[in-house]
């Protein structure tokens, strides 16, 4: 497990934050159970305030210095994903037919997300509508879309 420099409190669970100067470039799902940091430095309250606005209101703008590493695909399908709105899943199929690639790819690219919530891969789904794959579970993703569907 990486060492976190902080664990905020959220929702469906816990999210584990790590920050390369100011840059946040990983953020994890953990367990609801996880303990929470006590005293979260300018950087994690920062984080903080601009997840507590997206649980209020899932069409916040993330204004965060964020710095996801990946390779050029992935960072290509990320930022698709980030133009996806809130509360308007897209199929794998169609985000690839957007970029000219194939569906297993963009859900090759959505598992190795390094910034789940801030670049949105819940918002794809299965061909069908139903949910498949995430990093947090089918639960907290099932979660995130109720969410933002109630906003949309």
């Amino acid at each position: 497990m990486p060492t976190y420099d902080a664990i905020l409190d959220a929702p469906p669970c816990r999210l584990g934050a790590v920050f390369t100067g100011d840059a946040l470039t990983r953020l994890d799902f953990l367990p609801a159970n996880t303990p929470v940091s006590h005293r979260p430095d300018g950087r994690a309250r920062q984080l903080a305030r601009e997840l507590d606005a997206y649980w209020h209101n899932p069409a916040h703008p993330f204004d965060l210095l964020c710095v996801p590493q990946g390779t050029p695909f992935q960072l290509r399908v990320w930022r698709a994903l980030m133009a996806i709105p809130a509360g308007r899943p897209i199929t794998y199929g169609a985000l690839a037919k957007q970029l000219g690639t194939a569906a297993r790819a963009v859900g090759q690219a959505c598992a190795s997300n390094p910034l789940p919530i801030l670049i949105p891969c819940h918002r794809v789904v299965g061909q069908d509508g139903s949910l498949t794959g995430y990093v947090g579970g089918l639960p907290v993703k099932q979660y995130l879309l109720e969410l933002e569907k109630r906003y949309a």
